[in-house]
Formats: C-alpha cells, structure tokens, sequence
C-alpha cells in the first residue's frame, strides 16, 4: 500500500511509517503541503493521504476533489485541533478526522487499520493455499512455493485485493520506491514468475490478465 503523508515533519513520518508497517507492505511519502502533495498525487496512486489541516477550505476542498476523481477509492484522512471543524470536514469529502491523539503515532496507525482493515492481512488463506504475508512464504497442501522480493509482493499484494483489477502502473505504484524509474516489463516478468511458480503446484492459474485493464488475483 502507497501512502502520502502531508504537513508532517520527517521524523515524526519515520515513526508512523514503523507503526504502519506492523499492519501493512507499504511505502509512505512526504510532502510538506497541499502544493507539494499535489505534485505527488499527479504521478503517482495512493490508497490513502494522511494529512494535517492547515485551515485552508478551499486548497483542501480542491485537492480532496482532484484525488477522489483520480482514484476514487483512495481513503483520505485528516488531523485537525479544532473539533469544531469535523463537519465541514466530512462534507468536503473526507473520510475520517482525527482530533485527538495528533502526537501519537502509534495511535494513527490504528486509525489509519481501522479505516483500511480490508487491506491488512498477516496471512491470506484460501482452500489450501496459504500466503504468509508476514514471513514471505506460500504453502499449498503443505508443499512450499518458493518466491522472493517484489515477485512475492506482487502476489501478496493481488491476493489482499482479490477479485479487483489493477494495472501495471498502479502495481509498481503501490511497491517501488521510485515508481517513474521502473518499466512495465519488470511487472510482466515477476507476473510469468508467479504463474510458472504456482501452477507448477497448484496445476492452474490465480492471476489472470483482464484485456486493456491490468490483472487481478482470482481462485
């Protein structure tokens, strides 16, 4: 999971993203305001922004309007001291306010579980299949599968996000660092590795490709 913090110090990002990565695979992003956050959501796809009000109504209201539009499933939180704000907050679109709790990183990120709980998973089990996100290992029917680095991320990845299709670019989005410098082709070959891998044991195909849109896990 991608996500982008806004109007955080760095070192208060490096705490969060330690909490967060108890929960979840994820990559997290800083930009210092609504402008720099905006140069961030123009290239790149977030399943969520975590953002601290800077009491600006309408730089908020139009950044929450051009990210929802991009992706309209991308989760938007924000931190605000005023209370007071939480209506206008939530008719502008976003999805939970945190008031309190602001300086406690740890207490975020069970927030931010508590509003992308789909997506958290130590261990995906289906059937025989077991895909032990924690440890990096698959199993199915007791026999070990044996995939590595990105490649087992990908799956992971697919596999937390079953029956939805996600392209190319929104995959290495979600799981490179530095999305603009990796090609589609890396993706496509982790995608062969992955279907030579499982079908040698399995005997059939769990990602499948959806013509023009991208691909999505299916058992």
């Amino acid at each position: 999971m991608r996500i982008l913090t806004v109007g955080f110090d760095d070192e208060y990002v490096k705490e969060l993203e330690k909490e967060l990565e108890k929960y979840f695979i994820c990559i997290v992003d800083n930009a210092k305001d609504m402008y720099d956050a905006t140069n961030f959501t123009d290239f790149r796809h977030y399943e969520l922004v975590i953002i601290v009000d800077e009491g600006v109504k309408f730089s908020l209201e139009r950044y929450v309007n051009e990210v929802k539009k991009k992706k309209s499933e991308t989760k938007i939180l924000i931190l605000t001291e005023n209370i007071k704000n939480q209506k206008d907050l939530f008719d502008l679109g976003i999805d939970d306010v945190i008031t309190h709790h602001i300086e406690h990183p740890d207490l975020i990120a069970a927030r931010v579980l508590s509003n992308m709980r789909h997506l958290f998973g130590t261990q995906v089990n289906i059937d025989k299949l077991v895909i032990d996100i924690a440890n990096k290992k698959i199993e199915f029917d007791e026999k070990i599968v044996s995939l590595n680095g990105k490649t087992f991320d990908i799956l992971a990845y697919l596999a937390l996000r079953k029956q939805r299709v996600f392209s190319k670019d929104e995959i290495i989005n979600a799981l490179w660092e530095e999305p603009e410098y990796v090609s589609d082709n890396t993706v496509e070959v982790a995608i062969n590795q992955i279907r030579k891998r499982l079908k040698s044991i399995l005997g059939f195909q769990v990602i499948h490709t959806v013509r023009r849109r991208g691909y999505k896990f299916s058992y």
